[in-house]
C-alpha cells in the first residue's frame, strides 16, 4: 500500500491546504493514505481523519506532527497529544514512545528545512530519504546512504504544503489491513521502501512564498489584535 508521511494542512503556519483538497488528490494521485503533520499542531491530524470519515473518504489518515526539537524537526505518527517544541531529540522521541507513537526523522540533511544533522544513537523507527521539496539530490542520497549504513527503514514523504503534491513522493508499506494501526506496526518492522520523485521547483518556489504571505498576515494579525486589547 502507497502512504505519504508527510503531508501539511491549514493547521501549518505555512499552507492553506484544505482537508478535502487533501484527501481528493491524495485519492487522484492514487495514495492508499497519508498522514498529517503539521508543525508543533496534532489538531489537524485527528480533525482531517475525522473528515474523511465524514465524507466517506476511502483513505487511511495518520494523525501526526512534525516536532520542532532543540535540533530539529521529527515525524511523530499516530500522536495522541501534542508534543512540546524545543526539546532535545531524545526527550520529544521519549515523549511519542509514551504515546506509543512511531517516530520518522523528515529530511535530515535539509538544513534549510530544520533538519536534525544526525541519525546515530536516535530511538528511531525510519528515516525520510525521499523528500520531494529537495531541490537537489544532495540531502536525499545523503540520508539514504545514513540508512543503509544504519540499517535503519527507508520512506518517503511529499512534505506537501499544496494538495496537488500530495502523493508525490511516498512509501510503500508491506501491509494488507487497512488500519492505522497496522500501518504504524508494518513501518515499525521496516516494512517500507520509498518511492516517487521531487515536486518541480516551481511549485516549491511558489510554496515558500504562500507560506511566508500566510505567516505575515498571521503576525499582523496578532499584532492588531493586541493593540486593540
Amino acid at each position: 500500500m502507497r502512504f505519504d508521511l508527510h503531508v501539511h494542512s491549514l493547521f501549518s503556519k505555512d499552507s492553506n491546504a484544505s482537508f478535502d483538497d487533501i484527501l481528493k488528490h491524495a485519492s487522484q494521485n492514487r495514495l492508499d493514505g497519508f498522514a498529517i503533520c503539521d508543525h508543533d499542531s496534532v489538531e489537524g491530524g485527528m480533525a482531517c481523519a475525522k473528515r474523511a470519515q465524514e465524507t466517506g473518504s476511502v483513505q487511511i489518515v495518520i494523525p501526526g506532527v512534525e516536532v520542532s526539537s532543540s535540533k530539529g524537526h521529527i515525524l511523530v505518527l499516530g500522536v495522541k497529544e501534542k508534543i512540546e517544541a524545543g526539546l532535545s531529540p531524545e526527550e520529544t522521541i521519549k515523549r511519542a514512545r509514551a504515546q506509543g507513537a512511531v517516530v520518522v526523522i523528515p529530511h535530515p540533511f535539509k538544513m534549510t528545512s530544520h533538519g536534525i544533522g544526525y541519525l546515530e544513537g536516535l530511538d528511531i523507527d525510519a528515516v525520510e530519504v525521499l523528500n520531494s521539496r529537495c531541490l537537489t539530490d544532495g540531502p536525499n542520497n545523503k540520508a539514504r546512504k545514513a540508512a543503509e549504513e544504519l540499517g535503519i527503514a527507508q520512506v518517503g514523504g511529499s512534505d506537501a504544503h499544496e494538495a496537488v503534491m500530495v502523493g508525490r513522493s511516498y512509501a510503500e508499506i508491506d501491509v494488507s489491513e487497512r488500519s492505522v494501526q497496522a500501518v504504524l506496526d508494518a513501518i515499525r518492522k521496516g516494512k517500507t521502501r520509498p518511492g516517487g520523485c521531487k515536486t518541480p521547483s516551481s511549485f516549491v518556489v511558489k510554496q515558500m512564498f504562500a507560506g511566508h504571505i500566510k505567516k505575515l498576515r498571521t503576525r499582523l494579525s496578532k499584532l492588531s489584535k493586541s493593540k486593540t486589547a
